[in-house]
């Protein structure tokens, strides 16, 4: 296993600062240069996951007896954000990974955290979670993918779309129907872990953004597991054990909308300084001067929500609400930031030679994935409503 050059189960001030320092020197050192052209290229960037596996963050949210840094949901964001000031297909790399890793942590067996866990910190294995299908995204409870028990098997067929780490990752928790004829569905719901050894194949999605990164569509048939990597002792329990781990994954996209937010606003505002229009800097003029203040606005509130439901997040408390705030606001503040920056930056935002473009490119998806944002509204208002009865 891998040793990280910081101390596992960081709990104090000092500790996450060493992190967050190493972080930002692997970000200069190893992404920086090279981000433009693995976004232009689409080139996945193993050499550089490889390195993030090395520095543990492959292992931030598990538990330190299991080899992880035992990071609190708090300590993971500021990473995420850090990195999706970069580039917000950076984090993404382990976001899923640690999606999966969270739904074995917490509702695998002894057994099943023992054998997978240590690999997953270590980044010996990786991967992510298969969800969405091609008729179903948002609404999960409508997949087809079926799962059929088969003596001590299961034989899998289904499709899945728009997975992370489908084809350079080595394992997938995957969302199946074991038992179609439930009603609600969601009871005929569970969550299997298949590793690529079985034989699931898939192809490469071509994107208008979010590149450098591997997400693919994949294809199950008659695709056989065994039966003891069922996460959680019983079947019919996929869909809450999936919902845990998005609550993480929303508070992720969040920190990603952050950093994508605060990026646009700095380059903003330093390129509002140097070009000059009718004499002066366009920061003088009333206009952009109006801009720069909202989008900074934006990333501030937005980091005040990312705050409060990473917070909630480390409590056990539920905090779907919280997490969908966070999702909404951060993800539009990104959007709305890109498409400011490229005003601001008028020809120049629409050219490559800048990183505009891109986070205008990018934005877009934040907005769509771990639930879209019309979504998070119904969650929010629901969660409004049950907390608040009259």
């Amino acid at each position: 296993m891998n040793d990280a050059p910081y101390p596992k189960n960081m709990t104090s001030n000092e500790e996450v600062k060493l992190l967050l320092n190493s972080v930002d020197q692997f970000l200069e050192r190893d992404v920086v240069p090279y981000v433009r052209e693995w976004e232009a290229e689409d080139i996945y960037p193993r050499d550089m996951a490889d390195k993030m596996a090395e520095m543990g963050l492959f292992g931030s949210t598990i538990a330190p007896e299991y080899g992880g840094l035992g990071l609190s949901a708090s300590a993971y964001t500021k990473i995420v954000e850090r990195m999706s000031a970069v580039s917000i297909s950076v984090p993404g790399i382990y976001n899923s990974h640690l999606m999966m890793a969270t739904a074995v942590q917490k509702f695998g067996s002894d057994e099943m955290k023992a054998e997978f866990l240590p690999k997953f910190a270590s980044g010996e294995l990786r991967g992510g979670v298969a969800l969405t299908e091609p008729d179903c995204g948002t609404d999960l409870q409508a997949i087809r993918t079926r799962a059929v028990r088969d003596g001590d098997d299961y034989v899998i067929n289904g499709e899945k779309m728009w997975i992370t780490n489908s084809l350079e990752g080595d394992m997938l928790a995957v969302l199946v129907k074991t038992n179609p004829n439930t009603d609600p569905p969601h009871k005929g719901m569970s969550l299997i872990l298949v590793d690529k050894t079985h034989g699931y194949e898939g192809r490469k999605l071509k994107k208008l953004g979010y590149r450098g990164i591997d997400t693919g569509g994949l294809s199950f048939e008659d695709v056989r597991v065994p039966a003891n990597r069922l996460i959680g002792p019983n079947e019919g329990r996929g869909m809450q054990q999936v919902l845990s781990g998005m609550e993480l994954g929303r508070i992720n996209v969040a920190a990603r909308g952050v950093g994508l937010a605060r990026a646009a606003l700095e380059e903003s505002v330093s390129y509002s300084q140097i070009r000059k229009t009718f004499g002066k800097p366009i920061c003088e003029h009333q206009s952009i001067q109006i801009k720069l203040a909202e989008m900074a606005t934006r990333v501030e509130a937005s980091k005040l929500l990312l705050e409060k439901a990473a917070q909630a997040y480390d409590t056990g408390q539920r905090c779907d609400m919280e997490a969908g705030m966070a999702k909404l606001f951060a993800t539009e503040s990104a959007m709305k930031n890109a498409e400011e920056a490229l005003r601001i930056h008028g020809a120049y935002g629409y050219s490559k030679e800048f990183n505009i473009e891109r986070y205008y490119r990018d934005a877009p998806l934040l907005a769509i994935g771990e639930g879209t944002n019309e979504l998070q509204r119904i969650v929010i208002s629901k969660q409004l409503i049950e907390r608040n009865p009259v």
